[in-house]
């Protein structure tokens, strides 16, 4: 099997998507570099592999705003064939990286704007519409999410598509479906270029259940355990 040299050159994670099979979906040992994750036509993309504190496990990594064009669009596109089932009339992207996702994904879709939250307050927000907001790739760092008040026109009674670029413990998501609580909004589905394990499921269906099965990925990667030979496989 194809084993790329992203050992020695990371800046190429995330630029090329592979034809089906050139990665080993489980070699000896386990992964070493990175974790291959399938697209839906079992197409490849290799994601870098982050030790989590401990050693002992790990995650498959996805940083939209490094990938190529190519594969942004090619996420997009996987993302918009799932959404277009939901009939959204609008996407609201999370900061940060969820907004290059889904500019692409509103395209995709042929709209001809989307609506971006944000973690920077222009004086006029109103505090009354923000919440805490925590990123599991960015830990000990507390924001504020909040929603630009003159964009909730586009939004008000409307089929409301919400995107992350990756949904992991699912903090993300449920601070940005407080904020829409907030005004009053509740999406029609959720969509994210990868599903990150499974750990944000029952976080998401503890406090919004009639969500939970409308939560859709082009990706979907499991958490990674440590091997006796130094490589890495999904966890059983």
């Amino acid at each position: 099997m194809m084993q790329a040299d992203f050992q020695n050159h990371p800046h190429a994670f995330w630029q090329k998507i592979v034809p089906p099979g050139t990665y080993a979906a489980a070699p000896q040992g386990g992964h070493r570099t990175f974790y291959p994750a399938a697209l839906p036509d079992r197409r490849q993309l290799a994601l870098p592999i982050r030790v989590l504190s401990g050693g002992k496990t790990a995650l498959a990594s996805l940083i939209v705003n490094q990938a190529s064009f190519h594969v942004v669009d090619t996420l997009a596109a996987g993302l918009a064939a799932k959404a277009a089932a939901f009939r959204p009339d609008v996407v609201v992207g999370l900061p940060t990286l969820g907004l290059t996702l889904a500019a692409q994904l509103a395209r995709a879709l042929g709209h001809s704007r989307y609506v971006p939250l944000s973690t920077s307050r222009k004086f006029w927000y109103d505090e009354d519409r923000s919440v805490a907001l925590r990123s599991v790739t960015s830990p000990g760092q507390e924001k504020r999410l909040y929603v630009d008040p003159r964009m909730l026109p586009l939004l008000e009674g409307k089929r409301v598509f919400l995107v992350d670029d990756v949904i992991s413990s699912g903090s993300s998501i449920l601070a940005s479906l407080r904020l829409l609580e907030l005004c009053g909004i509740e999406p029609a589905a959720i969509g994210a270029a990868m599903l990150q394990t499974t750990r944000w499921r029952s976080r998401l269906a503890e406090d919004y259940p009639a969500l939970a099965d409308r939560i859709v990925g082009v990706l979907q990667t499991p958490a990674l355990a440590a091997t006796p030979e130094g490589g890495w496989l999904p966890e059983t």
